[in-house]
């Protein structure tokens, strides 16, 4: 099989648009037609990998698709690692927060900041500067467990009266 710059673009451009199992059958079954030398070929003609070609034609000939576990890759979170890290910032800011004094929400105000609460599971949890997650890691989960790192509003007493007593300087006798 003769492969032409529009052949080529068209398998090219195919093979962008497939995702995963569909993406490695498409390969598969293009190297299959182009005959024998056909993944080498596909690999400097078309710019494949020859190795997901083989995944492909293995896909083609039992006809079940292998798992690429997509969702097992990426950072773990903080707590994978640190499995008593979010009851451990829970313990150390629950005795630091104070509920909205209006009562207007359920959640709960903090003064301590993410870096406060960093340097507090260093020197009374007993973690290493190293092994802890930064402080914008330590902000998010806060944020997570619900609260809310602003300073806490106290109650505002209410305004004087604006009637004149006998001794303000503004009362007329």
């Amino acid at each position: 099989m003769d492969l032409t710059d529009s052949l080529k673009t068209l398998f090219i451009e195919t093979a962008k648009q497939l995702r995963g199992h569909a993406r490695r059958v498409f390969m598969a079954r293009t190297v299959k037609e182009l005959g024998l030398g056909g993944q080498r070929r596909a690999e400097r003609e078309l710019g494949w990998s020859r190795t997901l070609i083989r995944k492909g034609t293995r896909e083609l000939e039992t006809g079940l698709p292998c798992l690429d576990r997509v969702h097992a890759r990426g950072r773990k979170r903080a707590e994978t690692h640190l499995p008593n890290l979010l009851v451990d910032i829970r313990a150390l800011t629950e005795a630091e927060s104070h509920a909205d004094p209006q009562l207007r929400s359920a959640q709960l105000y903090t003064r301590l900041t993410a870096a406060e609460v960093r340097r507090q599971l260093i020197a009374q949890k007993g973690y290493t500067d190293s092994e802890l997650p930064t402080v914008e890691t330590i902000r998010v989960k806060l944020n997570e467990l619900g609260f809310v790192l602003r300073q806490v509003a106290k109650s505002q007493p209410q305004k004087r009266s604006q009637k004149p007593t006998l001794f303000s300087p503004t009362s007329r006798r």
